[in-house]
């Protein structure tokens, strides 16, 4: 017999509220919202969404610290893995596997585009990237948050792209993320904030009008350039109008404070474990459901042990082992902080399960091998977001499998359907 505790007595419609007064506070969802004689595991798929978080990082990994010689969820951890262990079986490890035919020049502006750079005949032509894997993603995982994508970190090239090819801005401050996400202004600065919004609106129109009517008086080139510009005026339009409409919802509080002084870019585990924290309550607070988090280079590494002048000049080790190790520092300090963060969202409780589940990870970098400038065998890892993970799988080294195939896999796990992406020449099935 049924605990009266258990029945579903009353069914609640997803719009109801509770009112006081004037005000209106809309309920989150409910079981009681859920049609009757669902199973429990099928109310958890219902209440929980999916994410996707890309960490992409220059330089690469030093390869022999990094991946196994045995595939399978029974290689034999090697110094990196090691780092990693508690996680053993939420992620799988990839050799083999990169952009065909990149050089280390377009290397990382193509990391999560996977472009053929090989289409681009003529030198002299304008190089346009395609989407990244993020952009592609946020319209179909990001419509119902306050944020459709963030995009954060630094590096000197972008590595988040429109559909156009134009390159996203990263947020390279901690703190304005930070705000961003939960710091509510007053009433007076939310009205004021409105009208700045609708202010925006009105400027828009006025540069579309003008827009359109130079086109009508240019050559094909140019009016290619003012079609890119109506582009980024239409999304533009469309970041307003999210913004206006959230502006005057509370920002979720969140019990966390920011440390009194920001780290800097060669405080590499303070600086990283701050933005995973960050990537973690945005998705923990629905926030947001896709991130970018861009970890670039940490120039004179605040490590215990680190002597060397920088993390590139040791990155282009040319096989001196005293580099090595002081690259390894940095590395080791990285990786730390990547299981950190997957420790964290296993450990953040959600329906029936866990924030990794339904959260998509993938760390990538665009060298295989940075002392030799190679784009080949990337250090590529996938974790989380319930794909069957297999510890470790390896294609040939010297015949790449698409990283772009790995994306729409994906892409389907995350539950958008697609035929391609990027370079793709079709979809893995190992995971």
């Amino acid at each position: 017999m049924h605990s009266p505790a258990l029945l579903d007595r009353t069914v609640l419609s997803r719009r109801a509220l509770l009112r006081a007064g004037a005000v209106s506070i809309g309920l989150p969802l409910l079981n009681a919202m859920l049609p009757r004689g669902l199973r429990a595991e099928a109310r958890a798929i219902q209440t929980k969404p999916n994410r996707l978080v890309l960490v992409g990082r220059n330089l690469g990994l030093h390869a022999p610290f990094f991946f196994p010689e045995k595939t399978g969820l029974n290689y034999e951890p090697t110094r990196y893995l090691n780092l990693l262990e508690e996680n053993r079986g939420a992620f799988t490890v990839f050799s083999g596997i990169s952009h065909l035919r990149y050089s280390h020049h377009t290397s990382l502006k193509g990391l999560f585009t996977g472009v053929d750079w090989d289409r681009i005949k003529n030198p002299q032509a304008e190089i346009r990237n395609g989407i990244s894997l993020d952009q592609f993603a946020a319209p179909f995982l990001g419509k119902e948050t306050r944020h459709a994508n963030l995009v954060m970190g630094y590096s000197g090239d972008k590595l988040s792209w429109t559909a156009k090819g134009v390159p996203v801005p990263e947020d390279p401050n901690p703190e304005d993320t930070f705000r961003l996400l939960f710091v509510s202004g007053s009433a007076e600065e939310t009205a004021r904030e409105i009208r700045r919004l609708e202010h925006g609106r009105s400027i828009l129109d006025d540069v579309r009008d003008q827009a359109k009517s130079l086109s009508s008086r240019l050559g094909q080139d140019d009016r290619d350039r003012i079609d890119l510009m109506f582009t980024s005026i239409r999304e533009a339009e469309q970041t307003l109008q999210r913004t206006k409409a959230w502006a005057s919802q509370p920002k979720p509080r969140v019990d966390f404070a920011l440390p009194k002084d920001l780290p800097r870019q060669s405080e590499v585990n303070e600086r990283e474990s701050l933005w995973y924290d960050i990537v973690r309550l945005a998705l923990q607070t629905d926030s947001s459901r896709v991130a970018l988090l861009v970890l670039s280079e940490v120039g004179h590494a605040k490590l215990d042990g680190f002597s060397a002048a920088s993390h590139h000049e040791v990155s282009h080790h040319g096989k001196d082992p005293t580099k090595i190790e002081q690259l390894a520092l940095i590395e080791e300090a990285e990786l730390r902080q990547l299981n950190r963060f997957l420790t964290l969202l296993k450990q953040t409780k959600e329906a029936d399960g866990h924030l990794l589940d339904s959260t998509v990870v993938i760390s990538a970098t665009n060298l295989g091998n940075a002392s030799a400038h190679s784009s080949e065998n990337l250090p590529v890892l996938v974790a989380g977001g319930g794909f069957r993970h297999q510890g470790h799988v390896s294609y040939d080294t010297n015949n790449n499998m698409p990283l772009s195939n790995l994306y729409l896999r994906a892409l389907h796990q995350l539950g958008i359907e697609c035929d391609n992406f990027g370079s793709s020449t079709g979809v893995i099935t190992e995971i």
